[in-house]
Parts: C-alpha cells; structure tokens; sequence
C-alpha cells in the first residue's frame, strides 16, 4: 500500500509540474539602419503583469561618460546613478517616451555619490547632464522582461513563451519601430529603422 501512495505522489507531482511548464520560445532577427546601441523588446500583454527586480541597476557617470551609454529595463526597477568623476554631475531627461510632462531633474552631485530613481514608464528616457551638454545616455524602460540588447551587427534574440506579441525594436538617433509577431516554437522578424 505504502509503494503505491508514494506512487500516485510521485505521479501527482509530475502532473503538477508538467502543466505549470510553460512552452517556450525563440524570435530572432536583426535590426538594421543607423548605428549604435540598440534594444529589441517584447510591449505589454493583456492581463499580465511582471514584479520588478528587487535588485538595482546602476548608471555610472564616469570619464564624462553614461555608462553604460544605453541600458534596457524592466518597469518598476529602481536605477542608482553614481558619480564617480572628480567633477560634479547632473542628471536630468527631458522626456519619457515622448511625454514632457514626464521629464524629471536628479539635481547636481559630487563624486562617490548615488541617487536613485525608479522608473514605472515603459518607453525610451533620454539621459543628459546640464554640467556637461556633451554627456548624454538612454535607459530603455520595457513594460515586460523579454527584451534584449543587439550586437554589433544588429542581430538579437529573445526566449519568449509561445503566443502573439507586439514587438518594438529601437536605436539611438532613429524613430522607434513596433512589428506584430506571432511565437510558436521559433520566430524571426527583422527590423529597418529610419530617422
């Protein structure tokens, strides 16, 4: 009797877990037109929603420097701006995704300080210093965790469960593009970005 019970467990636990798998997939592609840093990202799906990492991200201010130059996001991450030249440094962006009303100014600090932020807006914040007119950065904010950062070459590849998704794809110095795609098992979808 003993043999069976521990039977019908073990079954019960397979069942379990192999229902709760969820079927996973691949898009791939490239991006192509203009150069420099370049984020692909899956928008918002109907009906869910993703927690934001407990863990920080950082942008450092170094060498007159964003760096990194351009970071994806998830929605909701809090990212903490050092300033590790001997120079002080501010931070402010202008916009989020096009919103002005959205625009936010850090303030000025010296070095080996850090001021966070949290970012809850999906969309593109460009990064500047009105210290140094020269400097500037970009975090990509993506309402969902499949995103991904394309080489050199502009190739990029997601692992995203199987289904229907709007997918957007952007480059510094070029218009945003978003693209339907539909996943089952693997998909491809290229991106041509225009100024």
């Amino acid at each position: 009797m003993l043999k069976i019970q521990t039977c019908l467990a073990v079954t019960c636990v397979f069942a379990l877990t192999a229902a709760t798998t969820v079927v996973g997939g691949t898009l791939s592609g490239t991006i192509s037109g203009g150069k420099g840093a370049t984020i692909i990202y899956i928008e918002a799906i109907a009906g869910k929603t993703f927690p934001a990492p407990a863990k920080h991200i950082v942008v450092d201010q170094h060498s007159l420097l964003f760096q990194p130059h351009a970071v994806v996001i998830l929605q909701g991450t809090t990212v903490d701006f050092l300033n590790s030249d001997n120079v002080q440094h501010n931070i402010f962006w202008p916009m989020v995704a096009g919103n002005k009303k959205l625009s936010h100014n850090m303030g000025t600090w010296p070095k080996g300080e850090t001021r966070s932020f949290t970012f809850d807006t999906p969309g593109v914040v460009p990064l500047l210093c009105n210290v140094h007119p020269e400097m500037s950065g970009f975090i990509v904010v993506s309402p969902t965790p499949y995103y991904a950062e394309a080489d050199a070459s502009g190739a990029f590849k997601i692992d995203v469960p199987d289904g229907s998704y709007k997918v957007t794809g952007w480059r510094e110095g070029m218009k945003p593009q978003s693209k339907p795609v539909t996943i089952t098992g693997a998909a491809t979808l290229d991106f041509a970005l225009t100024k």
